[in-house]
């Protein structure tokens, strides 16, 4: 970094580490944030909040009204308004638990477009599938595979994005264990990794199409370095992105090696470490037709889906029930709540603030939960409601 920047890096350990949010565009019309929030500027969507509330008990979190971001990783919002490619579009995401960047990625693409977030941890893929759920859009697959399946299946795409597993510097002001965990040889380990999966990936990438590479760490090794291995390697030509320049992204700090490349660092920029590049593919991009999008739909169904949890309880009721904040925290707990008299019985979809949370089956007495096990909440605990959102849902 040199010693101006690192100097400025060390300082941001003295101070609290921002916190964000993303708002789902799909409901953002519908309400205002009740803090006093400040934009974050590469991202429309993304709000910095002055306090870190308890995110977990606001029903509205669980109800994917907003995701829980840091800011940095949101710069992926400016790079796809730039240099997305014609849509629709199918944008494979290679490494995507726990989801901010799909759930991203599913809002600046368009409906009809399809997503395909994969994840080769079957533990992490089952929570990339409930945020992927929550966040509600259409198109979209949970996979559970490696980069090399997706290369051997024959499935092309319009756009990738690899964040790959890195050495995690970028999360030391964050996650005091990732300093305990940080090593030479992991560096070493995570920069071949990196290699391995951009070079699947590759293969997988359409003529003309787009392959984002980014890492939340800031060593060149797994940075500049493996972004000039992939330009010696692959007919990738680099793409520079428009920014402000009181953003304060850091360009590359590999000498010699002056191409657009975008690093954040916490003391610099408002956010913890993040690295990103973003390439083309040499070629013509090809016509797009439908009958690709059928294709690739029966073969992704043979590529380990993950089946959202939510279909395992059939699906939504017309009929639904808006709930108060005592109970819908116990119905995310997955206890029996007990609807009004007026409701009547059998499958209910129960609301708050008219955002549906899950289902339960109404007896009368009381209201069977149907709320899938792995995503309920753990605590016993209840909290004042955070109130992160201003006004109801109309």
């Amino acid at each position: 970094m040199g010693p101006e920047r690192f100097e400025r890096y060390l300082k941001a350990f003295e101070e609290e580490a921002p916190v964000s949010i993303r708002l789902n565009p799909r409901y953002s019309t519908h309400y205002t944030l009740n803090s006093q929030p400040s934009p974050v500027p590469w991202c429309p969507a993304g709000f910095y909040l002055p306090t870190r509330p308890q995110f977990t008990f606001d029903p509205l979190l669980h109800a994917g009204c907003y995701y829980v971001q840091e800011a940095s990783s949101m710069f992926l919002d400016e790079v796809l308004r730039q240099h997305l490619p014609h849509q629709p579009v199918i944008f494979l995401d290679m490494c995507a638990a726990p989801g901010g960047k799909s759930t991203l990625i599913r809002s600046a693409i368009s409906d009809d477009s399809i997503l395909v977030s994969n994840e080769p941890m079957r533990k992490r893929a089952q929570i990339l599938s409930e945020n992927i759920e929550k966040w509600g859009y259409p198109n979209c697959y949970v996979t559970n595979n490696y980069p090399k399946d997706f290369r051997k299946a024959g499935l092309m795409f319009d756009a990738i994005l690899c964040d790959v597993p890195c050495s995690g510097e970028g999360m030391f002001r964050k996650d005091e264990a990732t300093i305990s965990e940080w090593s030479l040889q992991n560096v070493e380990r995570c920069s071949q990794l990196q290699r391995e999966i951009v070079a699947e990936a590759w293969q997988c990438l359409l003529p003309g199409g787009l392959l984002v590479y980014s890492t939340c760490t800031f060593n060149i090794k797994e940075n500049e370095e493996n972004l000039r291995w992939i330009l010696h390697e692959f007919n990738a030509e680099v793409l520079s992105v428009d920014i402000m320049s009181e953003w304060g992204i850091t360009g590359s700090l590999l000498p010699g090696f002056d191409v657009p490349i975008y690093r954040f660092i916490p003391g610099i920029t408002r956010g913890e470490g993040l690295f990103m590049a973003v390439m083309r593919k040499g070629g013509q991009s090809p016509k797009q037709e439908g009958s690709r999008y059928a294709a690739i739909t029966k073969k992704l169904e043979r590529m380990n889906p993950i089946v959202p949890l939510s279909l395992r309880n059939g699906t939504e009721s017309e009929t639904s029930a808006n709930l108060d904040y005592p109970t819908a925290i116990s119905y995310l707990r997955g206890e029996a709540i007990v609807l009004p008299p007026d409701v009547p019985r059998g499958l209910i979809t129960v609301s708050f603030m008219g955002q549906p949370l899950g289902l339960v089956k109404n007896i009368g007495s009381r209201a069977n939960n149907l709320y899938p096990k792995e995503w309920r909440i753990k605590s016993t605990h209840i909290p004042p409601y955070p109130n992160i959102i201003k006004e109801t849902f109309q």
